[in-house]
């Protein structure tokens, strides 16, 4: 069975780009806002409630909230969480691994980006389980600068994991996906090497690139609430997303502060002029 799906894209002109690129400095406001506010005894539903305020003083909406009946603005996923926690009543403590999934919409242009951070001091293996996500999310990011086919993605960020640490594990039940004029959208884009070489990377594409990454096994359940994913073995994960744009002249990390310069710049990208 064919691991891609062979779906129309949805490819964006320079000036949608630019739009979508509005849309994604509001996702990283709200980031940059939560992550102020990730310290022991923070509570999840308080922020939730911080980052929808500041997406929505950025003149845009929350696209998590609402999202096939998501209650939150954002996914609050702590310690063996993976991904789509409901920011409820958690509170961080101590050692803690919490990932926040974050997104907005304005005028009608989506971005999803996603960090991972250690509550106060962690133990060894979570604080290289959070670096190497964090570095396979910039090495997929600059295959995707070179990428002739989105296939390419999801290798870099494999070889990426497997220098970091070999004994982690790469979700393959949940991916990376295009992104747009709705939220979700085709292609997938996988964190891992698959058979297939996927569709054929073209200016205007955008994809959300998201690697998932777990310090045991893979396999993973999903909690009565029917959003909630964890790993069955209980081990720790982390999780790492930017929205990025492939342009004529490379790539636009559209929900980073600097456009991903910094970070393309130590693997010999330089971001294209937007």
């Amino acid at each position: 069975m064919s691991l891609f799906r062979h779906e129309r894209l949805e490819l964006k002109t320079p000036d949608q780009i630019r739009q979508m690129r509005a849309s994604g400095l509001v996702t990283a406001a709200a980031l940059a806002a939560v992550r102020g506010a990730l310290v022991p005894g923070a509570v999840a539903s308080e922020i939730d409630a911080l980052a929808e305020s500041v997406i929505r003083e950025g003149g845009a909406k929350p696209n998590f909230l609402g999202y096939e009946g998501y209650p939150g603005s954002i996914c609050f996923s702590v310690n063996d969480v993976v991904v789509h926690g409901i920011p409820e009543s958690q509170v961080l403590r101590p050692g803690d691994v919490v990932s926040i999934d974050c997104g907005a919409v304005l005028d009608g242009w989506h971005s999803d980006a996603a960090i991972t951070v250690a509550i106060d001091e962690v133990d060894p293996r979570s604080e290289v389980l959070i670096e190497a996500t964090r570095q396979a999310l910039w090495d997929g990011i600059a295959a995707f600068a070179r990428a002739q086919y989105v296939g390419e993605i999801g290798r870099a960020i494999g070889a990426s994991i497997r220098a970091a640490e070999p004994s982690f594990g790469v979700l393959r039940d949940y991916t990376g996906h295009g992104i747009g004029t709705a939220m979700h959208m085709p292609p997938d884009v996988f964190n891992f090497a698959a058979r297939e070489r996927g569709p054929r990377v073209r200016p205007g594409l955008v994809l959300a690139i998201e690697p998932m990454v777990v310090e045991g096994g893979i396999e993973t359940s999903v909690d009565s609430d029917n959003w909630t994913v964890r790993t069955v073995d209980a081990s720790r994960a982390a999780h790492w997303e930017h929205t990025v744009a492939r342009t004529p002249d490379g790539v636009w990390v559209l929900t980073a502060a600097d456009g991903g310069a910094a970070e393309l710049a130590l693997r010999g990208v330089e971001i294209a002029p937007l």
